[in-house]
């Protein structure tokens, strides 16, 4: 029964087979051609047989393996390898179908391989992950064919494998080292002005070439005769809050993804900035409620309690109640900090319905709105108009963009700092706004 289930005809026999009836056919025409018909089915049957000894003598003739990363990246193109060993004599094709999690709604997939006389070869394909939870793998389907290619004999591997899906953890490490030297020009950022110092005092020391000319000490460049400058180092040890909305404005998809899922994204990256600069990193969600708390720590542990809480984000995408988010702020932090909140605002009607709950967290702490470009607006104010239809579209889209400019407006006005982002961006774009506050000393 076994060799039954794991036994496939392959097309080309049907073909063989189809033109055999076909010679059946002629052979009621023309009876000369019948014993050649005969002879030829003959054959056939003589090379299936042989095709199935070549294939089932061998016990374990083929082996395969599935490696997957430890866990995925989401939002990120992940590979998974498949390790092929051929432990028959000769050279066999081989088609494979593994069956991916049904997260990515595949349900083609294929991939056919040829591999050499007991060779080990690898294979791979990658897997872009657009939310977060644990992804089931099924079974490794491995279809081989000796050289004849009549039939196919079937191996099965690494049924129900679980591998979950965290935050951009790539991203984490791609931006890593760049951001820890605050440069990240190279990817087209803006320039960070930095005003006066904005760093606690050090040491004396002789001038060399490079340093800054304004810190140079003249009381001690005369008792040394030697020009002597000041050197400081960075605040250390602020406390800065990653605020996630997970309410409904946060719901809307871009490239797979939705701004939820690019907010905590941004705040794992952004979380391993913090800590590398010695600042204290938490976080914490809302929408009807405040949950998912990390307090601001700099633990050599908080980077993987950042990354299992934002992994566990869980939200129905109620709409979000900044009532409580104030009243939780004011409770619970009471040491001025740094909050980024991680929301969106579409229209002036949505910022001033949330500006008083903002407005009095600004009093006690240093608050960064981050919110969202929609980019498809920008695809329709710079699409050609041809009908009146599109010329409406047009207008609505720019009233749309003018408000958003105006909600930055809004909030520099009562002291709140804003960062207006593209969804691709964003992590980015927070990682430069932060740098540019501690360049600055204004937390």
């Amino acid at each position: 029964m076994k060799f039954i289930k794991s036994l496939y005809l392959n097309n080309f026999f049907f073909y063989v087979l189809a033109g055999l009836i076909g010679l059946f056919v002629c052979a009621f025409i023309f009876p000369n051609i019948y014993n050649a018909v005969w002879f030829g089915v003959l054959v056939l049957i003589t090379f299936l047989v042989l095709d199935i000894l070549l294939l089932y003598l061998t016990k374990t003739g083929f082996e395969a393996d599935r490696v997957t990363p430890e866990k995925l990246s989401n939002g990120d193109l992940n590979p998974i390898t498949l390790v092929l060993k051929n432990h028959y004599t000769f050279p066999v094709s081989v088609k494979i179908i593994d069956e991916i999690p049904v997260q990515f709604q595949v349900r083609d997939f294929k991939l056919i391989k040829s591999v050499k006389a007991s060779e080990q070869k690898e294979v791979g394909y990658d897997l872009r992950p657009t939310e977060r939870g644990e992804y089931y793998f099924g079974y490794l389907n491995i279809y081989v064919s000796s050289p004849l290619r009549l039939i196919s004999r079937r191996f099965t591997f690494n049924n129900e494998q679980m591998v979950p899906t965290y935050p951009s953890y790539i991203q984490l490490r791609k931006y890593d080292l760049l951001a820890f030297s605050n440069n990240l020009y190279q990817y087209g950022i803006k320039k960070i002005r930095r005003i006066g110092h904005t760093m606690e005092f050090e040491q004396i020391k002789e001038y060399v070439q490079g340093d800054d000319l304004r810190t140079i000490n003249w009381k001690a460049t005369a008792k040394k005769n030697a020009l002597m400058v000041n050197q400081f180092q960075d605040e250390k040890s602020q406390s800065v809050y990653m605020a996630i909305d997970k309410g409904r404005v946060m719901q809307m998809p871009f490239d797979g993804l939705s701004l939820l899922d690019y907010a905590i994204n941004s705040t794992l990256v952004l979380s391993n900035v913090i800590l590398k600069k010695q600042d204290k990193a938490g976080l914490f969600s809302f929408s009807k409620k405040v949950e998912n708390r990390v307090y601001a720590e700099k633990r050599g542990s908080q980077m993987q309690k950042i990354l299992e809480t934002l992994y566990n984000i869980k939200t129905d995408f109620f709409e979000s109640d900044y009532s409580r988010l104030y009243v939780d702020i004011k409770k619970n932090i009471n040491q001025r900090s740094l909050i980024i909140l991680y929301t969106n605002f579409e229209t002036m009607d949505g910022l001033n319905r949330q500006l008083p709950y903002l407005k009095g967290i600004a009093k006690s702490h240093l608050l960064v709105v981050v919110f969202f470009q929609n980019t498809e607006l920008n695809s329709i104010i710079n699409k050609k108009t041809d009908t009146i239809q599109e010329v409406y579209d047009k207008i609505i889209a720019e009233k749309f963009m003018f408000e958003k400019r105006l909600i930055v407006n809004e909030l520099k006005k009562y002291g709140i700092h804003s960062v207006l982002t593209q969804p691709e961006n964003l992590t980015l774009d927070a990682i430069n706004k932060y740098l540019e506050i501690k360049a600055r000393g204004i937390l």
